[in-house]
């Protein structure tokens, strides 16, 4: 009986096989596809705010972000929608006031420009 060593040098085999150079330039196109759908499809529903779409490498993974950290730090709510709600602010002297915070349906951007299946609250399972 064959034995499978499942380590190549200092690197288990599925981390030695994601870093071959062609997975990640493979990996780097579908990043680049993804983000490419994830912008025009936030483009097409943004009327104002800075939400925008990033891009990270990690060490062996390819990661699309929908960033609102400059805005109202809303992209989860952007993403998966929010139920109505009662918020607190607090007007121009400092002083609370209580807001209605009307429900909104999720836009699913990332799902949608992925093509994962849409999940509420963060629930986007892979097929």
């Amino acid at each position: 009986m064959a034995e499978i060593e499942d380590d190549v040098g200092r690197h288990k085999l599925e981390k030695y096989i994601a870093l071959l150079p062609g997975v990640q330039a493979a990996l780097e196109e579908v990043q680049f596809d993804v983000a490419a759908r994830a912008e025009a499809l936030l483009l097409a529903h943004r009327l104002e705010g800075h939400s925008s779409i990033d891009v990270e490498r990690g060490d062996v993974d390819r990661y699309v972000i929908l960033d609102d950290e400059r805005g109202k730090k809303a992209a989860l709510s952007i993403e998966f929608g929010r139920a109505a709600d009662v918020v607190v602010k607090k007007d121009k002297d400092g002083q609370p006031h209580l807001v209605m915070q009307s429900a909104s349906e999720g836009l699913f951007i990332l799902a949608r420009a992925a093509n994962l299946p849409k999940k509420r609250k963060g629930k986007v399972h892979l097929d």
